[in-house]
């Protein structure tokens, strides 16, 4: 008897998790370098701190491929289901990484508007912060569009703490330039908005990997689309029960779908296949699904 799920290795989505992890941890290598030269070539205080930041940047990537490669393990007696409840795990940790940058931007900014502001002439740690920000997005967008196509919450995260990165480098750029030109108080200001900015997209990530980890269910959208998709089966008569739920970031689906009762087995049996290929066909987030058949008189 087996007890251990069915699993069919997804050959492209393991090329595009070894790609976005390359990108994350080659940019992330080399900002640190490009900072770490260019803070102790100018003795800049901010930058060593920003060198401190793309180190704890590269820190996380690494925690990040291991916590990866356990999510795509295959099922085994451990874990008969497999093992992707792991991945909103590692969503989580990067979603921690954001928060405490998010911390670091509103102490340093509310420390500089308390002492009325300080004036910072532009020039080489300037330029730091625009390559940051220009390969920050680049790889913001190459993620972004590789977490779209393997539906995973840690790319996701990732994502979003690049785009982080992007906000705090620019706003730091902004800040020193309207401190050097027009008022010392920009700086600060400028810091305190983006560190909301932040903790407003650390809330929204928490909340998603929290979602993923403790079983929630899925959008009304997407239950109305396995809904339609189930009655449209030649044989359905009605659904009666439909529960969804996440186990890791993909869906669980189970039903319990009236047919007629005096259909032969093999009938019923080609009904129960067809649903679950259609499902899994047509509604994106669907990993597996249970369904249930009953005599068209029972509920």
């Amino acid at each position: 008897m087996k007890t251990v799920r069915d699993y069919q290795p997804a050959e492209q989505t393991r090329k595009w998790y070894v790609r976005a992890l390359y990108i994350t941890i080659s940019g992330n290598l080399l900002l640190v370098a490009i900072k770490a030269v260019v803070a102790s070539l100018t003795g800049s205080a901010a930058l060593y701190a920003e060198t401190a930041n793309s180190a704890s940047d590269v820190v996380y990537s690494l925690l990040m491929v291991f916590g990866l490669w356990i999510s795509q393990r295959p099922p085994d007696n451990s874990h008969p289901q497999g093992h992707s409840r792991f991945e909103p795990l590692v969503g989580l940790l990067v979603t921690f990484s954001m928060a405490f940058a998010g911390y670091q931007a509103a102490s340093a900014s509310i420390s500089k508007l308390l002492a009325g502001g300080i004036a910072v002439e532009p020039g080489l740690p300037t330029l730091v912060l625009v390559i940051t920000a220009v390969t920050k997005g680049a790889m913001y967008y190459t993620i972004l569009q590789l977490s779209q196509k393997t539906q995973s919450p840690a790319l996701h995260a990732t994502a979003q703490d690049n785009l982080t990165d992007v906000m705090t480098s620019s706003a730091a750029f902004l800040g020193i330039l309207g401190s050097y030109y027009v008022s010392p108080m920009l700086d600060p200001v400028a810091g305190l908005l983006v560190s909301a900015w932040i903790f407003k997209a650390v809330i929204g990530l928490v909340l998603e990997n929290i979602k993923y980890i403790t079983g929630g269910s899925a959008d009304k959208d997407v239950v109305e689309q396995i809904l339609h998709t189930t009655t449209s089966v030649p044989g359905v008569l009605k659904v009666h029960e439909l529960v969804t739920e996440y186990v890791g970031p993909r869906l669980v689906v189970e039903m319990h779908v009236n047919v007629r009762g005096d259909l032969p087995l093999t009938e019923a049996h080609r009904i129960n296949d067809e649903i679950v290929n259609k499902v899994l066909h047509n509604v994106q987030d669907v990993d597996r699904v249970y369904v249930h058949l009953e005599p068209e008189n029972e509920s």
